[in-house]
């Protein structure tokens, strides 16, 4: 007996080790700023998007800054300046002329397909206009749900407000109840979840503190919104925090999706007391 539960016994080991591994080196995207915190006559903010295998490290890949869109202080959006794409990451610079609140997000939203043709297995990604005129109608086996994803920062050049905050209504959102530029260590912030601007329960929440290529675990929170939609989060130190939500139902854009996966990603900075 002995001789069989040794094996089994490594076997369990290797695989919990597998599965921490796995765990702690997931593809994460992200945008981070320079700076949260700014002050003075225009400051000059820079940006890096990527995806990483460790929280905010520059070590997997790039994120698209395709549909990149920056809306100042007082509600306009803004063009970035001195775009740079790299390899593993892609860089912007932000001029921010106005005092207050900028909200820099990347907003996706797009149906993805899967499919047989003749037998053979496709995928296709695209927009529901597009759909109707790329995917045979007589697709065999098809497959089809609906993609919603931001990914925002924000940073704030001398005292914070909040115009740049207001939900568009579209998609899954964060409603700012503690503004997310005025976040204390040992000072729990509460937020609301929006799915088409209106409050959404039972989003699942996952809140990650960076540095975690220096710890032995991850140190991941869970959170599930309430009936209004509100998490309230307490924090595990001062430092830069990665916050990702999600949700599904099924109102979907076309007819041909039976299903809608929308997720919400935010960069945060808590501030020491």
């Amino acid at each position: 007996m002995k001789r069989i539960a040794l094996p089994i016994a490594i076997s369990l080991a290797l695989c919990t080790t597998l599965l921490v591994s796995y765990n702690a080196q997931a593809d994460r995207p992200f945008i981070l700023p320079g700076m949260t915190l700014n002050s003075g006559n225009a400051p000059l903010i820079t940006f890096d998007a990527a995806v990483g295998e460790n929280l905010f490290y520059f070590d997997h890949n790039t994120l698209s800054i395709d549909n990149l869109i920056i809306t100042a202080a007082d509600g306009s959006i803004v063009k970035p300046e001195s775009t740079a794409l790299g390899k593993l990451r892609n860089s912007f610079d932000l001029r921010a002329n106005l005092q207050g609140t900028y909200k820099v997000s990347i907003v996706n939203d797009m149906l993805i397909a899967n499919y047989k043709e003749n037998g053979a297995p496709k995928r296709w990604r695209g927009s529901a206009e597009n759909f109707a005129k790329e995917v045979p109608a007589n697709a065999e086996e098809l497959q089809v749900f609906q993609n919603q994803s931001r990914i925002e920062t924000f940073v704030t050049n001398g005292n914070p407000n909040n115009t740049a905050l207001k939900p568009n209504g579209k998609g899954l959102e964060l409603q700012a109840i503690s503004h997310p530029n005025d976040i204390v260590d040992g000072e729990p912030a509460s937020f609301q979840f929006l799915l088409d601007g209106k409050p959404v329960a039972g989003v699942k929440v996952t809140v990650i503190a960076g540095g975690a290529r220096y710890r032995q675990k991850l140190g991941e929170q869970s959170y599930t919104s309430d009936a209004d939609g509100k998490i309230k989060i307490n924090w595990q130190g001062a430092g830069m925090y990665w916050l990702q939500a999600r949700t599904s139902d099924n109102k979907a854009a076309i007819p041909a999706a039976k299903e809608r996966r929308a997720s919400y990603i935010a960069t945060l900075e808590v501030m020491p007391q």
